[in-house]
């Protein structure tokens, strides 16, 4: 199947080598064995893709959104017929189990089918003035030729996340996939040809120097519009070098989530949901549930009962039946999440289950639970990315809610109770851009995706993710003559 998957560049509807000849390798995390080598865009590969996009972005604005909605609801019916070749390599080349590669294949494609039915529903207003001197006319169109950068975790997703609402508006775009996981893109790209994207709408850009590559582009006044997911620091990064041409930016950055547990919740259903929050893509997602705050009336019968489920998980290669857990992305994810949990461990935190790396070939890590977290642990501070359940106890609701919120991030937080009056509240004072009550996973692409504070700017996903890649304009007109 691998040979399948191109490995060159994607510009102007063409196959190509980078232009220095470079190129870079990728690796499965579950054995650490070459998948495919793959050429490294340079920065003159940058521009050439903005040129063709740019060279592309009036034909494709033109295009009426009927078409451009059939368009992209024959790329969610050629993925769907192809499900099993992309969830297979998304599990090679990221690790996932194969359960949760073809889950992702169908969240992926619901961006397809989505933004396919949002293309036909771009709106306006027409009305008179408050004052009645005059019409207003507000017309909504493409932002103009955009630049998606998209992470590992997510290989096909988070590339239709942003791709499919850029194509709905009438947006061309240039994608760089993240440098760990560019092949389920380029396969992609193949899809969205097949669908009937003509040359020049999407362009892909895999390159092993993205900040040289992504420089240049920033800089080019024809570009109109950044998406970003990733970390919080290479967005701020990406922000400094969009301020110069005062680009339209979305980032979606990272997270801290707390996974608050009150005294009157149901505890079989809150370990079920924080299993699904934390352990889904091995903790690797930005709305993996970082922090667990429990009640400390039931916070024994959580800790036990989740450190059981834990203890039973299956850590493996995706591809092998009954796994569970895969890989850490790489040997530097792995390191990260080691030395989180021996900073806990070394202010007294409790190892209940897990809590080091696994020995042997690929970047494995112990499914573990902590207990007795102590507040200045770095376990708590920062975004693990991993699967480490860190447990620490409140007394009462508003030491909940400042526990919650003490963090630079706000991207999402679970809560589970039965008591409607908290839970308003909660939806009132939790800082947060997405929450969930009494359930595990949030995304879905009807839904708005996004966060505040150091999470990022903007939304992903329902009616506000076509919003992201349209500017408005308004027009005024006189006010008609009566006939006499």
């Amino acid at each position: 199947m691998l040979q399948q998957v191109p490995d060159g560049l994607f510009i102007a509807g063409q196959w190509r080598g980078a232009s220095s000849g470079a190129t870079f390798d990728v690796h499965d995390p579950a054995t650490g064995h070459l998948l495919r080598t793959v050429a490294s865009a340079t920065p003159q590969d940058g521009v050439a893709a903005l040129d063709a996009a740019v060279g592309a972005a009036a034909d494709w604005a033109a295009t009426a959104p009927r078409v451009r909605s059939e368009i992209l609801r024959s790329a969610f019916d050629l993925l769907r017929r192809r499900r099993e070749d992309f969830a297979l390599l998304i599990t090679l080349e990221m690790g996932k189990p194969l359960a949760e590669a073809r889950a992702e294949v169908d969240y992926g494609g619901e961006f397809l089918r989505w933004f396919a039915e949002e293309a036909v529903r771009i709106a306006g207003r027409y009305g008179s003035t408050p004052e009645g001197r005059g019409r207003m006319l507000v017309t909504h169109h493409p932002v103009g030729p955009c630049y998606l950068i998209t992470p590992w975790n997510f290989p096909l997703a988070m590339a239709t996340r942003k791709i499919a609402p850029a194509l709905a508006a009438g947006c061309t775009v240039v994608v760089k996939p993240a440098e760990l996981t560019p092949l389920t893109t380029l396969l992609l790209a193949t899809l969205l040809q097949q669908a009937g994207v003509p040359a020049g709408v999407v362009n892909i850009i895999p390159t092993a120097a993205a900040a040289v590559v992504s420089a240049p582009i920033l800089a080019d006044p024809r570009l109109r519009k950044l998406s970003f997911t990733g970390s919080t620091p290479v967005g701020q990064a990406l922000l400094r070098q969009a301020a110069d041409t005062v680009l339209r930016t979305s980032m979606e950055l990272g997270g801290n989530a707390p996974f608050l547990v009150f005294e009157d919740a149901d505890i079989d259903q809150a370990v079920t949901g924080a299993m699904a929050a934390k352990f889904r893509n091995s903790g690797e997602a930005c709305t993996a549930a970082n922090r667990f705050l429990v009640h400390r009336s039931v916070a024994r019968d959580f800790t036990e009962r989740i450190a059981e489920r834990v203890a039973a998980l299956q850590v493996g290669r995706g591809t092998l039946p009954g796994v569970s857990i895969g890989p850490l992305i790489d040997a530097r994810a792995v390191t990260k999440v080691d030395s989180l949990v021996r900073n806990a461990i070394a202010r007294h935190a409790t190892v209940l289950v897990g809590g080091r790396p696994r020995p042997g070939p690929g970047s494995f890590y112990e499914p573990t639970v902590l207990t007795q977290v102590p507040d200045d642990s770095d376990v708590l501070a920062q975004e693990i990315f991993g699967p480490v359940v860190a447990v620490t106890v409140f007394d009462d609701e508003d030491e909940a809610v400042r526990l919650a919120n003490a963090t630079e991030s706000g991207l999402a937080a679970y809560v589970w109770t039965k008591d409607l009056a908290r839970v308003q509240r909660m939806i009132d004072r939790l800082e947060t851009g997405m929450l969930g009550v009494n359930v595990g996973v949030l995304s879905n692409a009807a839904a708005p995706f996004g966060g505040i504070k150091r999470s990022g700017l903007g939304r992903e996903g329902g009616p506000e993710g076509i919003a992201e890649y349209l500017t408005t304009k308004y027009t005024m007109t006189p006010e008609p003559t009566s006939k006499g």
